[in-house]
């Protein structure tokens, strides 16, 4: 069993940056792939980046790709996303999650585990 609790989010303009981070509890969860996804009001959860169990290969969504940052420290068990140049269409609930199925899966149904989420609202 992995439990996955987010933190970090807030209120920033536009242009500025904030790190989110997963804490999980259990050692397991370093074997497992982890992602992040968010939410706007009124859409559908969205895939936003994922990493592998090691940390060697990461994937993007290209509405992401080169201003978001996916990383992890397997020793605290935490997962981070730093994200820069944010833009107010970033403004969403952000989600972390764990897989067992490859950081390449960007469907929802392929991920085990989810935390509770954590808000990020981007001011134009």
């Amino acid at each position: 069993q992995v439990q996955l609790v987010e933190s970090g989010g807030g209120l920033v303009q536009a242009g500025g940056s904030l790190r989110l981070s997963c804490a999980a509890s259990g050692r397991t969860f370093s074997t497992y792939d982890a992602g992040w996804f968010r939410q706007a009001p009124g859409k559908e959860r969205e895939f936003v980046a994922a990493i592998n169990w090691s940390g060697g290969n990461t994937a993007y969504a290209d509405s992401v790709k080169g201003r978001f940052t996916i990383s992890r420290d397997n020793g605290k068990i935490t997962v981070y996303l730093q994200m820069n140049s944010l833009k107010p269409e970033d403004t969403a609930v952000y989600y972390c999650a764990a897989s067992r199925s490859g950081y390449s899966a960007r469907g929802l149904s392929s991920y085990n585990y989810w935390g509770q989420g954590t808000q990020v609202t981007v001011s134009s």
